[in-house]
Parts: structure tokens; sequence; C-alpha cells
């Protein structure tokens, strides 16, 4: 599964990175980007972030 974040929508909050950081990291933009597919270990935290981020700027491909 691939995450990725809508730099159009994302507001910069930080909660997914503070989430999963594992998948998510602030770009130069202070906007998330996603770094990395989640492995097993790590995908219900990327999920959760998903689902936390306040404006929706998530998706999973």
């Amino acid at each position: 599964m691939t995450y990725y974040v809508d730099k159009e929508t994302c507001i910069g909050c930080g909660l997914c990175t503070t989430i999963c950081p594992e998948v998510f990291e602030m770009d130069a933009d202070d906007l998330a980007k996603a770094i990395a597919d989640p492995d097993e270990a790590t995908k219900s935290a990327a999920d959760e972030a998903l689902e936390s981020c306040p404006v929706g700027a998530i998706g999973k491909n």
C-alpha cells in the first residue's frame, strides 16, 4: 500500500509525522510528504495518520 499527501490540501500541522514518522515527514515547504511504504509493523500507525488528518490530505493507492 502506498500513501500520499495532497500538497494542495495539507496545512502542515505535522500530526501524521507525529503518529507515523516511519512513513511521513515534513518537507522544505513545511508540508507533509510520504517517504516510505509501511511494513506490517507500521501499517496501523500509517492508517491512524490517514484517519487523523484534520483536512483529509492523506490518501493511499
